[in-house]
């Protein structure tokens, strides 16, 4: 009996976690369509708050617009005209206090992640933490720089390690570049083999020298 359950499981759960994970996305997008409804139903005269129930009943309807309203924000944003105007818009929330604290913390950590030309997670690596003897599987960040990098003796690297199964939390820590050991999976494999908690493990390799 315990060898059949544990076979159904293994059927079931991957469908089942995935059904969750998109769910949660949908739900999240038509969330943020909901509180733009919301938010014009002040701004609109009254006439116009039965379209706009009716449009909040439309099932999909929210997915649908804010993917929309994403992939146009991405066409002004790549042209000349559209780059000028998110200078300016930077600029202003460089002069709002609190806010701009936010704002630029979450740009640069955006920008860094998400640019084609970013340099977070650019190798996998293997790394002794949290003590001598220990190993797990690191990021590269890239160097140390500031007054951070003045402290600190001989060449260092900033990697992030990962929590397992979920990866978006962890630790960020600055090493000897010595003690850091370079990785030629992918770094999509060294992400599957954390979140899968070593179950998922990819081919063995020949390890290369540590990129610049």
């Amino acid at each position: 009996m315990k060898k059949y359950f544990v076979a159904g499981l293994l059927v079931w759960l991957p469908l089942t976690v995935t059904i969750w994970v998109l769910s949660w996305l949908l739900g999240a997008l038509d969330g943020v369509f909901v509180s733009l409804l919301s938010a014009t139903q002040i701004v609109l005269p009254q006439s116009t708050h039965e379209t706009v129930e009716y449009l909040r009943g439309v099932p999909g309807l929210g997915v649908a617009v804010v993917l929309l309203v994403l992939l146009l924000s991405g066409v002004f944003a790549a042209n000349f005209v559209g780059q000028w105007w998110l200078r300016q818009w930077d600029a202003l929330m460089a002069r709002i206090p609190i806010v701009k604290s936010i704002y630029s913390s979450v740009k640069q950590v955006s920008d860094t992640l998400f640019s084609s030309s970013g340099n977070a997670f650019r190798e996998a690596v293997l790394v002794q933490y949290p003590r001598q003897g220990s190993w797990t599987i690191a990021f590269v960040t890239g160097k140390p720089g500031g007054e951070v990098a003045g402290h600190l003796p001989g060449e260092y690297v900033s990697v992030y390690v990962p929590t397992t199964p979920n990866p978006t939390s962890g630790f960020f820590l600055m090493m000897p570049r010595a003690d850091v050991h370079v990785l030629k999976m992918s770094v999509d494999e060294a992400l599957k083999y954390v979140i899968s908690m070593g179950v998922v493990a990819p081919p063995g390799t020949e390890p290369p020298a540590l990129r610049n």
